[in-house]
């Protein structure tokens, strides 16, 4: 395979990709293999000499399609979507086939450059103060550790990486049980560690954290002798979708002297609708704030928007400049390497600048308006079936139910079943959650190419599958 041959196989995969996305409806949304189905199908070892790519590509389709859980699909109802817009798609095809590595400004400046302009674009158009600067990160997973880094390193001083924490005060950092379990894993990485996270209990049908509560919690662990470091809130939580007051938890962060960061991972991209932003009102108060363009947006994994009131408090906290990292000569310049984790980074700011381009803020906006009126209006068809009943209301385009006829002694166990069922049936996909200690299923309309009649078929399909159990 030469770059003399891909004019032909770039048109193949160009071909494939507009078939794939036209049919996709044709086929089970979650993967119908058995575990060890594909690798049972792959040699131990490499190939020593090139194979034609006729057979690779063979192989492509028979090996690993089946093996694959359609997240394009427009029935892909679990978890959150994955989108991958036309247009956002093309451009990470031009990234994929420069491959630049845009560490630094010099070594792309057209990167470093556009990222500063479309997030200051996407930062206007959610409506977020101008006092925010963004920088895109590969996930909120990664945002949200740059953010506890931060706010380790404030509480200390900007003395932790440089004497670690064996002899400093212990500190916490606080967020309720709707927060995702990337804080988790935040709070491990940075040290900081699992005991040290204070749960905060929630209040009010959106599921908030008590901003009382945490205010008393922060008073209790100064008393003992902690060192509060941040509060991490949320808006549009993975499991129901709960908002936390941000406006007044920001209130209490800000009267400790503590770090703020909130995490909208999905809900965020909603924020182009100005009639959604009471969810998260209040959030020009945070220090930080991370949602996921490449969820709900129409930009494809990965692109993760996280923006800061004070970059010099995200860059001293990761900032290395060693010698082979400086750019001489050139005053005024980003390297957004001292802004995240990783050093390297790929050209993410073009798939949304295509994007944007393509679609039109208002393009997004249908999009998005349409996935919460299609859900609302399932989530009221299931209220008014008998057996059923809704435990959550939809946030946005998500909600929870569960399927509760008379006379059932475990309805976790007919729930989990139900689940099962649907996705072996492989017309829709969509998955369970718990909430107030029951097991519910959830369900959220976002993919990108959804339609309301696929959203309607998802009431078909739960509604027949259920009368069987």
């Amino acid at each position: 395979m030469r770059w003399t041959d891909f004019p032909k196989w770039g048109r193949y995969v160009a071909d494939w990709a507009a078939d794939y996305h036209a049919t996709v409806r044709e086929r089970p949304v979650r993967a119908q293999t058995k575990p060890g189905d594909i690798a049972a199908q792959l040699p131990f070892t490499a190939p020593e000499t090139a194979q034609p790519m006729e057979d690779v590509i063979a192989d492509f389709e028979s090996i690993v399609m089946p093996g694959i859980t359609h997240w394009q699909h427009p029935r892909f109802f679990a978890y959150f979507p994955s989108n991958a817009s036309p247009a956002a798609v093309l451009a990470d095809y031009f990234t994929t086939v420069m491959a630049p590595q845009c560490m630094l400004w010099q070594t792309s400046p057209a990167a470093t450059e556009m990222e500063t302009r479309m997030m200051e674009w996407l930062r206007d158009a959610l409506g977020l103060s101008g006092e925010f600067h963004g920088v895109i990160q590969d996930s909120a997973s990664g945002a949200t550790l740059a953010a506890v880094l931060t706010m380790r390193e404030k509480a200390l001083g900007w003395a932790g990486n440089e004497d670690g924490l064996s002899d400093m005060p212990r500190l916490r950092v606080y967020a309720s049980e709707e927060v995702h379990t990337s804080v988790d894993r935040a709070i491990w990485i940075s040290g900081i560690g699992q005991n040290n996270l204070v749960r905060i209990p929630t209040r009010g049908p959106l599921r908030a954290m008590d901003p009382e509560l945490l205010d008393q919690a922060i008073k209790a662990d100064i008393a003992a002798g902690y060192k509060p470091a941040g509060v991490v809130a949320c808006t549009g939580g993975t499991g129901t979708g709960a908002c936390d007051e941000i406006a007044a938890t920001c209130m209490v962060g800000k009267a400790h002297g503590l770090y703020v960061h909130v995490d909208a991972a999905w809900a965020g991209s909603a924020m182009l609708c100005e009639e959604f932003r009471s969810l998260w009102a209040g959030v020009d108060y945070a220090d930080s704030v991370v949602l996921n363009p490449h969820k709900w947006m129409g930009a494809q994994f990965d692109l993760s928007a996280h923006f800061v009131r004070n970059p010099e408090d995200l860059t001293r906290t990761l900032a290395i400049q060693p010698e082979y990292l400086k750019t001489h000569g050139k005053d005024g310049i980003i390297n957004y390497s001292e802004w995240s984790v990783p050093l390297g980074r790929r050209f993410r700011a073009l798939k949304l600048w295509f994007m944007f381009r393509a679609y039109g803020l208002e393009g997004l906006r249908e999009m998005l308006r349409n996935h919460v009126a299609w859900s609302v209006e399932l989530c009221e068809r299931l209220r008014n079936t008998p057996d059923f009943e809704i435990v959550t209301d939809p946030v946005l385009s998500l909600f929870t139910f569960r399927f509760a006829p008379s006379g059932v002694d475990d309805l976790d166990a007919l729930n989990l079943d139900l689940v099962n069922k649907i996705n072996d049936d492989g017309r829709i996909y969509i998955t369970q959650t718990r909430t107030q200690g029951k097991l519910v299923i959830r369900f959220q309309a976002g993919q990108w190419d959804a339609t309301r009649d696929d959203v309607m078929t998802a009431y078909d399909v739960i509604t027949e599958i259920a009368a069987t159990l």
